[in-house]
């Protein structure tokens, strides 16, 4: 078995409230959770609107299979237009 822990650092360069920050972020995070089967929680700069952490982990018993994940989310998130991807990591658990 084998766990990957992603973790994104992200800037939300148009939200101007919290409550456009979570609007965002739930977007962000319902369709990760959807598309890859993964669990996703803000982990971080839980009161700073234009920036988030967010913490994803993906089980399988392939690890080219978690390797393919990975990059198919980085696309996903680079692709998603109302955030900017400041960095991202993995880290195998």
């Amino acid at each position: 078995m084998h766990i990957v822990f992603i973790k994104l650092d992200l800037k939300i360069p148009f939200a101007h409230s919290l409550k456009d920050k979570r609007s965002h972020i739930k977007s962000l995070k319902d369709r990760i959770s959807s598309r890859f089967n993964a669990s996703v929680a803000e982990i971080d700069a839980l009161d700073n609107w234009q920036r988030a952490i967010i913490g994803i982990c993906i089980i399988s018993n392939d690890r080219s299979y978690l390797d393919k994940q990975y990059s198919l989310l980085e696309t996903l998130v680079l692709e998603f237009t109302e955030l900017e991807l400041i960095s991202i990591t993995r880290e195998w658990l």
